[in-house]
Protein backbone atom coordinates (compact mmCIF):
# COMPACT_ATOMS: atom_id res chain seq x y z
CA UNK A 1 0.00 0.00 0.00
CA UNK A 2 1.22 3.47 -0.88
CA UNK A 3 0.25 6.64 0.95
CA UNK A 4 -0.55 10.23 0.05
CA UNK A 5 -1.30 13.40 1.98
CA UNK A 6 -4.92 14.44 2.35
CA UNK A 7 -4.59 18.12 1.55
CA UNK A 8 -1.63 20.37 2.10
CA UNK A 9 -2.33 20.76 5.82
CA UNK A 10 -3.93 17.42 6.54
CA UNK A 11 -2.68 13.94 7.33
CA UNK A 12 -1.39 10.88 5.53
CA UNK A 13 -3.89 8.36 4.16
CA UNK A 14 -3.65 5.10 2.26
CA UNK A 15 -4.21 5.51 -1.49
CA UNK A 16 -7.05 3.02 -1.18
CA UNK A 17 -9.39 3.60 1.75
CA UNK A 18 -12.62 1.91 2.75
CA UNK A 19 -16.08 3.29 2.13
CA UNK A 20 -18.34 2.19 4.98
CA UNK A 21 -21.82 2.81 3.58
CA UNK A 22 -22.37 -0.96 3.38
CA UNK A 23 -21.73 -1.36 7.10
CA UNK A 24 -24.88 0.65 7.75
CA UNK A 25 -26.90 -1.69 5.49
CA UNK A 26 -29.16 1.09 4.22
CA UNK A 27 -29.71 -0.92 1.05
CA UNK A 28 -29.15 -4.43 -0.18
CA UNK A 29 -28.20 -7.31 2.09
CA UNK A 30 -27.78 -6.58 5.79
CA UNK A 31 -24.25 -7.07 7.14
CA UNK A 32 -23.79 -8.85 10.44
CA UNK A 33 -21.39 -7.50 13.03
CA UNK A 34 -19.14 -10.49 12.39
CA UNK A 35 -18.95 -9.79 8.67
CA UNK A 36 -18.45 -6.06 9.27
CA UNK A 37 -15.51 -6.78 11.57
CA UNK A 38 -14.11 -9.26 9.04
CA UNK A 39 -14.15 -6.51 6.40
CA UNK A 40 -12.59 -3.95 8.74
CA UNK A 41 -9.93 -6.40 9.90
CA UNK A 42 -9.01 -7.24 6.33
CA UNK A 43 -8.72 -3.54 5.52
CA UNK A 44 -6.27 -3.06 8.37
CA UNK A 45 -4.39 -6.20 7.32
CA UNK A 46 -4.01 -4.66 3.85
CA UNK A 47 -2.57 -1.48 5.40
CA UNK A 48 -5.67 0.61 4.69
CA UNK A 49 -5.62 3.53 7.12
CA UNK A 50 -8.64 5.60 6.06
CA UNK A 51 -12.30 4.78 6.71
CA UNK A 52 -15.15 6.95 5.40
CA UNK A 53 -18.59 6.86 7.01
CA UNK A 54 -21.54 9.14 7.85
CA UNK A 55 -24.03 9.71 10.63
CA UNK A 56 -26.90 8.53 8.41
CA UNK A 57 -25.37 5.22 7.33
CA UNK A 58 -27.72 2.86 9.10
CA UNK A 59 -28.82 5.74 11.34
CA UNK A 60 -25.48 5.61 13.15
CA UNK A 61 -24.86 1.86 12.78
CA UNK A 62 -21.79 2.28 10.56
CA UNK A 63 -20.17 4.76 12.97
CA UNK A 64 -20.96 2.58 15.97
CA UNK A 65 -19.45 -0.53 14.36
CA UNK A 66 -16.30 1.38 13.45
CA UNK A 67 -16.08 2.82 16.95
CA UNK A 68 -16.37 -0.64 18.50
CA UNK A 69 -13.82 -2.04 16.07
CA UNK A 70 -11.27 0.70 16.78
CA UNK A 71 -11.26 -0.23 20.47
CA UNK A 72 -9.61 -3.50 19.49
CA UNK A 73 -7.42 -2.16 16.67
CA UNK A 74 -3.80 -1.27 17.40
CA UNK A 75 -3.13 0.29 13.98
CA UNK A 76 -3.63 4.05 13.59
CA UNK A 77 -6.81 4.61 11.56
CA UNK A 78 -8.17 7.94 10.36
CA UNK A 79 -11.96 8.13 10.22
CA UNK A 80 -13.91 10.65 8.19
CA UNK A 81 -17.62 11.08 8.83
CA UNK A 82 -20.30 13.41 7.49
CA UNK A 83 -23.12 15.75 8.46
CA UNK A 84 -26.08 17.07 6.54
CA UNK A 85 -28.39 14.38 5.21
CA UNK A 86 -30.28 13.37 8.34
CA UNK A 87 -33.94 14.33 8.61
CA UNK A 88 -33.26 16.82 11.39
CA UNK A 89 -31.19 18.93 8.99
CA UNK A 90 -31.79 18.16 5.31
CA UNK A 91 -32.75 20.03 3.23
CA UNK A 92 -33.32 23.37 4.94
CA UNK A 93 -33.05 22.97 8.72
CA UNK A 94 -29.33 23.60 9.17
CA UNK A 95 -28.41 25.38 12.39
CA UNK A 96 -25.31 25.59 14.53
CA UNK A 97 -27.11 23.65 17.26
CA UNK A 98 -28.11 20.82 14.91
CA UNK A 99 -24.52 20.57 13.66
CA UNK A 100 -23.11 20.51 17.18
CA UNK A 101 -25.58 17.85 18.33
CA UNK A 102 -24.75 15.74 15.29
CA UNK A 103 -21.01 16.00 15.95
CA UNK A 104 -21.51 15.03 19.59
CA UNK A 105 -23.45 11.95 18.47
CA UNK A 106 -20.71 10.96 16.01
CA UNK A 107 -18.05 11.45 18.68
CA UNK A 108 -19.92 9.16 21.06
CA UNK A 109 -20.48 6.41 18.49
CA UNK A 110 -16.90 6.55 17.23
CA UNK A 111 -15.52 6.65 20.76
CA UNK A 112 -13.28 9.68 20.31
CA UNK A 113 -12.91 13.22 21.63
CA UNK A 114 -12.24 14.79 18.24
CA UNK A 115 -13.25 13.83 14.69
CA UNK A 116 -10.35 13.45 12.24
CA UNK A 117 -12.46 14.87 9.41
CA UNK A 118 -16.06 16.09 9.29
CA UNK A 119 -17.53 16.53 5.81
CA UNK A 120 -20.67 18.31 4.72
CA UNK A 121 -22.80 15.56 3.20
CA UNK A 122 -24.07 16.76 -0.17
CA UNK A 123 -26.03 19.64 1.30
CA UNK A 124 -27.99 21.95 -1.04
CA UNK A 125 -26.00 24.25 -3.30
CA UNK A 126 -27.60 27.35 -1.81
CA UNK A 127 -26.43 26.39 1.68
CA UNK A 128 -22.89 26.12 0.33
CA UNK A 129 -23.21 29.51 -1.33
CA UNK A 130 -24.55 31.13 1.85
CA UNK A 131 -21.44 29.87 3.60
CA UNK A 132 -22.67 30.17 7.18
CA UNK A 133 -22.20 26.45 7.77
CA UNK A 134 -18.46 26.84 7.15
CA UNK A 135 -18.27 29.42 9.95
CA UNK A 136 -19.84 26.84 12.28
CA UNK A 137 -17.31 24.24 11.15
CA UNK A 138 -14.43 26.61 11.84
CA UNK A 139 -15.86 27.23 15.30
CA UNK A 140 -16.04 23.50 16.05
CA UNK A 141 -12.46 23.14 14.85
CA UNK A 142 -11.29 25.94 17.12
CA UNK A 143 -12.94 24.12 20.04
CA UNK A 144 -11.17 20.88 19.14
CA UNK A 145 -14.33 18.85 18.44
CA UNK A 146 -13.15 18.33 14.87
CA UNK A 147 -9.58 18.35 13.60
CA UNK A 148 -10.44 19.16 9.97
CA UNK A 149 -13.46 19.79 7.78
CA UNK A 150 -14.32 19.16 4.15
CA UNK A 151 -17.31 18.67 1.88
CA UNK A 152 -18.84 15.87 -0.14
CA UNK A 153 -20.37 17.36 -3.28
CA UNK A 154 -22.43 16.31 -6.28
CA UNK A 155 -21.31 18.79 -8.95
CA UNK A 156 -18.28 20.69 -10.20
CA UNK A 157 -20.09 23.93 -9.35
CA UNK A 158 -20.49 22.89 -5.72
CA UNK A 159 -16.86 21.85 -5.53
CA UNK A 160 -15.68 25.21 -6.85
CA UNK A 161 -17.89 27.02 -4.32
CA UNK A 162 -16.34 25.03 -1.48
CA UNK A 163 -12.81 25.73 -2.69
CA UNK A 164 -13.35 29.40 -1.83
CA UNK A 165 -13.71 28.57 1.86
CA UNK A 166 -10.72 29.12 4.13
CA UNK A 167 -9.61 26.02 6.02
CA UNK A 168 -11.27 23.48 3.72
CA UNK A 169 -9.13 20.33 3.85
CA UNK A 170 -10.86 18.06 1.35
CA UNK A 171 -13.51 17.51 -1.27
CA UNK A 172 -15.25 14.18 -1.71
CA UNK A 173 -16.36 13.68 -5.31
CA UNK A 174 -17.75 11.11 -7.74
CA UNK A 175 -14.89 10.42 -10.12
CA UNK A 176 -14.36 7.41 -12.34
CA UNK A 177 -13.81 6.31 -15.94
CA UNK A 178 -17.45 7.14 -16.70
CA UNK A 179 -17.40 10.52 -14.95
CA UNK A 180 -14.36 12.52 -16.08
CA UNK A 181 -15.64 16.11 -16.14
CA UNK A 182 -13.66 16.96 -12.99
CA UNK A 183 -10.33 16.55 -14.77
CA UNK A 184 -10.47 19.87 -16.60
CA UNK A 185 -11.25 22.36 -13.82
CA UNK A 186 -12.05 21.03 -10.36
CA UNK A 187 -9.06 18.73 -9.83
CA UNK A 188 -6.44 21.30 -10.94
CA UNK A 189 -7.97 24.03 -8.78
CA UNK A 190 -8.14 21.74 -5.75
CA UNK A 191 -4.51 20.79 -6.25
CA UNK A 192 -3.46 24.43 -6.58
CA UNK A 193 -5.23 25.26 -3.32
CA UNK A 194 -3.82 22.28 -1.44
CA UNK A 195 -7.24 20.66 -1.01
CA UNK A 196 -7.30 16.86 -0.92
CA UNK A 197 -9.57 14.80 -3.15
CA UNK A 198 -11.46 11.78 -1.78
CA UNK A 199 -13.05 9.72 -4.56
CA UNK A 200 -16.31 7.89 -3.93
CA UNK A 201 -18.06 5.50 -6.32
CA UNK A 202 -14.81 4.65 -8.13
CA UNK A 203 -16.49 1.58 -9.64
CA UNK A 204 -19.72 3.35 -10.64
CA UNK A 205 -21.94 1.30 -8.30
CA UNK A 206 -20.30 -1.88 -9.51
CA UNK A 207 -20.69 -1.23 -13.25
CA UNK A 208 -16.93 -1.01 -13.68
CA UNK A 209 -16.33 -4.38 -12.05
CA UNK A 210 -17.48 -5.88 -15.33
CA UNK A 211 -19.56 -8.48 -13.48
CA UNK A 212 -23.03 -7.25 -14.46
CA UNK A 213 -24.99 -8.14 -17.59
CA UNK A 214 -28.44 -7.60 -19.08
CA UNK A 215 -29.89 -10.29 -16.83
CA UNK A 216 -28.52 -8.89 -13.57
CA UNK A 217 -31.30 -8.27 -11.04
CA UNK A 218 -30.80 -6.12 -7.94
CA UNK A 219 -32.78 -6.45 -4.72
CA UNK A 220 -35.88 -4.33 -4.35
CA UNK A 221 -34.27 -2.21 -1.60
CA UNK A 222 -30.96 -1.81 -3.49
CA UNK A 223 -30.40 1.74 -4.79
CA UNK A 224 -29.26 0.20 -8.09
CA UNK A 225 -32.89 -0.83 -8.43
CA UNK A 226 -34.95 1.94 -6.83
CA UNK A 227 -32.73 4.89 -7.80
CA UNK A 228 -31.80 3.99 -11.37
CA UNK A 229 -33.41 7.19 -12.63
CA UNK A 230 -32.86 9.34 -9.55
CA UNK A 231 -36.18 8.63 -7.85
CA UNK A 232 -34.67 8.78 -4.34
CA UNK A 233 -31.52 10.94 -4.59
CA UNK A 234 -29.11 12.35 -7.15
CA UNK A 235 -28.98 9.88 -10.03
CA UNK A 236 -25.22 10.43 -10.26
CA UNK A 237 -24.85 8.33 -7.11
CA UNK A 238 -26.16 5.30 -9.04
CA UNK A 239 -24.17 3.98 -12.00
CA UNK A 240 -22.47 7.42 -12.29
CA UNK A 241 -25.71 8.76 -13.76
CA UNK A 242 -25.67 6.43 -16.76
CA UNK A 243 -28.67 4.35 -17.79
CA UNK A 244 -27.76 0.81 -16.76
CA UNK A 245 -28.00 -0.59 -20.28
CA UNK A 246 -25.74 2.14 -21.66
CA UNK A 247 -23.20 1.46 -18.94
CA UNK A 248 -23.12 -2.23 -19.82
CA UNK A 249 -22.49 -1.34 -23.45
CA UNK A 250 -19.55 0.91 -22.55
CA UNK A 251 -18.06 -1.74 -20.26
CA UNK A 252 -18.17 -4.26 -23.10
CA UNK A 253 -16.34 -1.79 -25.33
CA UNK A 254 -13.65 -1.23 -22.70
CA UNK A 255 -13.17 -4.98 -22.27
CA UNK A 256 -12.92 -5.55 -25.99
CA UNK A 257 -10.79 -2.60 -27.10
CA UNK A 258 -9.00 -1.00 -24.12
CA UNK A 259 -8.52 -3.34 -21.16
CA UNK A 260 -4.89 -4.57 -20.98
CA UNK A 261 -4.57 -8.36 -20.88
CA UNK A 262 -2.84 -8.31 -17.49
CA UNK A 263 -5.54 -6.29 -15.69
CA UNK A 264 -9.07 -6.90 -14.46
CA UNK A 265 -11.77 -4.28 -14.93
CA UNK A 266 -11.58 -3.41 -11.23
CA UNK A 267 -7.83 -2.91 -11.43
CA UNK A 268 -8.15 -0.75 -14.54
CA UNK A 269 -10.87 1.42 -12.99
CA UNK A 270 -9.09 2.00 -9.69
CA UNK A 271 -5.64 2.48 -11.21
CA UNK A 272 -7.04 5.03 -13.67
CA UNK A 273 -8.19 7.18 -10.75
CA UNK A 274 -4.94 6.82 -8.82
CA UNK A 275 -2.99 7.95 -11.88
CA UNK A 276 -4.40 11.47 -11.26
CA UNK A 277 -2.00 13.08 -8.79
CA UNK A 278 -4.67 15.43 -7.46
CA UNK A 279 -6.41 12.41 -5.92
CA UNK A 280 -5.54 11.67 -2.29
CA UNK A 281 -7.49 8.45 -1.77
CA UNK A 282 -10.28 6.34 -3.23
CA UNK A 283 -12.95 4.80 -0.99
CA UNK A 284 -14.54 1.77 -2.66
CA UNK A 285 -17.01 -0.06 -0.49
CA UNK A 286 -16.79 -3.76 0.24
CA UNK A 287 -19.27 -6.42 1.27
CA UNK A 288 -16.62 -9.13 1.70
CA UNK A 289 -12.97 -9.37 2.62
CA UNK A 290 -12.22 -10.62 -0.89
CA UNK A 291 -13.40 -7.29 -2.27
CA UNK A 292 -11.16 -5.47 0.20
CA UNK A 293 -8.18 -7.49 -1.00
CA UNK A 294 -8.94 -6.83 -4.66
CA UNK A 295 -9.41 -3.10 -4.12
CA UNK A 296 -6.22 -2.72 -2.08
CA UNK A 297 -4.14 -4.28 -4.84
CA UNK A 298 -4.69 -1.24 -7.07
CA UNK A 299 -2.15 0.75 -5.08
CA UNK A 300 0.68 -1.59 -6.08
CA UNK A 301 -0.06 -1.60 -9.80
CA UNK A 302 1.99 0.27 -12.37
CA UNK A 303 0.52 3.42 -13.87
CA UNK A 304 -1.52 2.86 -17.00
CA UNK A 305 0.08 3.55 -20.35
CA UNK A 306 -0.58 6.84 -22.18
CA UNK A 307 -2.32 4.80 -24.89
CA UNK A 308 -4.82 3.38 -22.38
CA UNK A 309 -5.42 6.80 -20.83
CA UNK A 310 -5.98 8.33 -24.25
CA UNK A 311 -8.43 5.60 -25.25
CA UNK A 312 -10.48 6.00 -22.04
CA UNK A 313 -10.56 9.78 -22.45
CA UNK A 314 -11.72 9.41 -26.04
CA UNK A 315 -14.45 6.96 -25.07
CA UNK A 316 -15.71 9.35 -22.41
CA UNK A 317 -15.72 12.44 -24.62
CA UNK A 318 -17.19 10.81 -27.71
CA UNK A 319 -19.75 8.45 -26.19
CA UNK A 320 -20.18 8.50 -22.41
CA UNK A 321 -20.44 12.20 -21.55
CA UNK A 322 -23.69 12.88 -23.41
CA UNK A 323 -25.40 9.94 -21.67
CA UNK A 324 -24.79 11.14 -18.10
CA UNK A 325 -27.89 12.38 -16.28
CA UNK A 326 -28.37 14.51 -13.17
CA UNK A 327 -26.32 17.26 -11.59
CA UNK A 328 -22.72 16.94 -12.66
Amino acid sequence: MKYRNLGQNGFQVSEVGLGCWQLGADWGQDLSKELAFEILNEAVKRDITFFDTADVYGNGKSEALIGEFLKTCENPIRVATKFGRAANAFPDKYTKEVLRNTVEGSLERLGTDSLDLLQLHCIPTQSLKDGEVFDWLRELKSEGLIKHFGASVETVEEGLICLQQEGLLSLQVIFNIFRQKLVDELLPQAQDKGVGIIVRLPLASGLLTGKFNENTIFAEDDHRNFNRDGQAFNVGETFAGLPFEKGLKFVKEIKKNILPDELTMVQLALRWILDHEAVSTIIPGASSKQQVIGNAQASGLNTLSPIVHQALTQLYKEKVHDCIRGGY
